[in-house]
């Protein structure tokens, strides 16, 4: 019987977030290992839990070893990577006659900005440069030259929001089987050029970002590939790495691989000025909201995108609501200091609050609301859909729902949250179809949540660390020249 290591660490790492990550975010989330790890992943969304089913129907034995993933945020601590990787690269369990590895792609620590290269390194360490390695990857990858040269083959998501997490895990288990009985030779090729594609044109289902899959389909029916990737990068993490990347996977000749990555690579290039981003203002998004009649109306906050690493607490689009006096509005704020005084005041009591703007001074001052505490939660919730990042289990810590004689539901939470399932907020009583304005801190990722209640979807130019636009951040590592911060 063919064994197999299956291993996951996955973290998205924004360099410009103030708050680093830390071995406790990662223990607090989600950290299994042995057979913990199989029953928290049987049978759901996740990549690991493709891999698993993979690994099942294809007759190979899966040894599993540890797993880990956390919310987005900043670079992980230098001590914290320390643990995490001796424990990750310790729960090895050798002999194995392949190992497949759940990565992200754009993992940072403060000592690697190419943690996920830094991995595949001491993994290859342990177990020596012959063993079939095959990693999966987020769609967002800051895809490096180590990482392709370290890992046997690579399958990335091929969806936005991430929707296809399952069958890329289940892809990369059936390549590994094909690979151990002998029946493919996988050898990998990856093209890097000097381009970034705005996180607001990143949508999958349509143009540009679709033309890029499309590309990737095509090589895909070429005879001999067995694989191919496009990774549209992560610009919030300030690493040499920093662009888009094309990898595909041949059977045995690497100059077919090459051929197939520098298509796709040249094609893209080639429609570069479609990647630029524009979108409205907050004043212009909120006045706009005042008047639609495609309702609800979902404000996507750009610059506090949770699942891109933000605090979660930017008060810019609450704030004009206040300002233009917009009514009927939903919003998800991490506050664990007002959530404490909501819990204080108790159910039905009225509150008088300065909600949000209280990690850093990128997002907005804390907001003045006076209102009453309708709900308080434990913050746990399920989501059996697939949904963006396929965790299913969500914990936004404890949480409070206050309602304003506007007719505004702030919910506040005590941990962050990403906003990649409603039920984040139907767990609390709330029906958001219900609503004018729903205020939800992500980009693309919450599409997949929000559309089946959305009368209209837009995204808004809100500063911060998550912000549309590359060239307000302060770069100190990333190579150039790189379109559009340099024609």
């Amino acid at each position: 019987m063919l064994r197999v290591g299956l291993l996951g660490f996955l973290h998205e790492s924004n360099t410009f977030a103030p708050v680093p990550t830390t071995y406790e975010h990662f223990a607090a989330t989600s950290l299994t290992r042995g057979e913990e790890l199989r029953e928290r992943w049987l049978g759901k969304h996740h990549e690991l839990s493709g891999l698993l089913a993979g690994c099942e129907e294809s007759g190979l034995t899966v040894v599993p070893g540890m797993a880990t993933y956390t919310v987005p945020g900043g670079a992980i601590t230098a001590e914290s990577f320390e643990r995490l990787a001796a424990e990750l690269i310790g729960s090895i369990a050798l002999p194995l006659d392949g190992l497949l590895v759940a990565l992200h792609g754009a993992t940072a620590s403060e000592t690697y900005p190419d943690a996920d290269g830094e991995i595949l390194r001491r993994i290859r360490a342990v177990t020596g440069p012959d063993l079939p390695i095959i990693c999966t990857l987020d769609l967002h990858a800051n895809f490096s030259q180590a990482m392709a040269e370290l890992a046997t083959a690579t399958i990335a998501y091929r969806t936005n929001p991430h929707l296809d997490q399952f069958a890329r895990g289940r892809e990369a288990a059936w390549l590994m089987a094909r690979t151990l009985r002998g029946e493919v030779q996988p050898v990998q090729a990856l093209e890097t050029p000097p381009l970034l594609i705005q996180i607001s044109r990143q949508h999958t289902n349509v143009e540009p970002a679709r033309g890029l899959y499309a590309d990737l389909e095509t090589v895909l029916t070429w005879p001999g590939i067995l694989s191919a990737s496009v990774t549209m990068g992560f610009y919030y993490a300030d690493v040499p790495e920093m662009g888009m990347g094309f990898l595909a996977v041949a059977d045995g000749d690497e100059a077919l691989a090459r051929r197939a990555a520098r298509w796709m690579s040249e094609r893209a290039w080639a429609r570069r000025a479609e990647f630029v981003g524009n979108l409205p203002t907050p004043a212009e998004a909120i006045a706009y909201a005042k008047e639609t009649t495609r309702l609800p109306l979902v404000l996507m906050d750009v610059g506090d995108n949770v699942g891109a690493g933000s605090p979660a607490d930017s008060t810019i689009l609450l704030a004009e609501v206040l300002r233009q006096g917009a009514r009927d509005a939903l919003v998800v704020l991490y506050d664990p200091e007002s959530v404490a005084q909501c819990v204080a005041a108790g159910v039905r009591h009225t509150v008088s609050l300065r909600v949000g703007g209280k990690t850093d001074a990128l997002h907005g001052a804390p907001v003045a609301i006076t209102g009453t505490v309708r709900t308080l939660s434990d913050g746990l919730f399920v989501e059996h859909q697939i949904r963006h990042g396929g965790w299913g289990h969500g914990d936004q810590g404890v949480t409070a729902v206050v309602e304003t004689a506007e007719g505004h539901s702030i919910v506040l939470t005590s941990l962050r949250m990403p906003p990649m399932s409603l039920e984040q907020v139907l767990s609390l009583g709330l029906r958001p179809e219900r609503k004018r304005i729903l205020m939800a801190k992500g980009v693309v990722a919450p599409r997949a949540a929000y559309e089946p209640v959305a009368g209209e979807i837009l995204l808004v130019d809100t500063p911060g660390v998550t912000s549309d636009n590359p060239a307000v951040f302060n770069y100190r590592r990333r190579r150039k020249p790189l379109f559009p911060l340099e024609s």
